[in-house]
């Protein structure tokens, strides 16, 4: 007879139940589920000192969405930080992208930098917005000099 010891996963030390460690609790591949348990551990959120709420979704996705509680909402405790996710249909799913997005402001609280994210948005909203009338005369000032060039690079016309 064989007899299997009980191995201790970073699931079971960050205090997620045993019997959720043996299948993927947020319907994510192994890899990407220890990745976020990891990254918990090394910034010190426990599952215990989190507020779990599902609340009725809303907006893009139908039927399924609007009568469904997919959307999740997380309140860690200590810090006071609040996270509401609903990203994609799927309660399990939601679930994850609201610890992953959670353990993106602490880190960015502690760290005190911008996060990828939101650095991005900036970087659009800045492609966006309307050039001023300067930047507009510089700019056709500009085109017009290219064009000069290019015309001057075209074969003499013969008359």
């Amino acid at each position: 007879m064989v007899y299997s010891l009980p191995v201790e996963t970073p699931k079971i030390a960050a205090g997620w139940p045993e019997t959720l460690s043996i299948m993927s609790r947020f319907n994510v591949t192994d890899e990407k589920e220890d990745e976020l348990v990891a990254r918990m551990n090394r910034l010190g959120i426990r599952e215990q000192e989190l507020v779990e709420k599902f609340i009725l979704g809303s907006g893009r996705g139908g039927q399924k969405v609007n009568k469904t509680s997919s959307c999740v909402y997380l309140l860690h405790l200590p810090s006071g930080v609040e996270v509401k996710c609903q990203r994609d249909r799927s309660q399990a799913r939601n679930r994850f992208f609201a610890r992953r997005e959670l353990c993106e402001k602490i880190e960015q609280e502690r760290e005190g930098r911008r996060s990828e994210r939101r650095q991005q948005q900036e970087k659009i909203r800045r492609q966006k917005r309307r050039r001023s009338r300067r930047a507009k005369q510089r700019m056709l000032a500009d085109k017009h000099h290219q064009g000069e060039k290019k015309s001057l690079r075209r074969p003499p016309m013969a008359d």
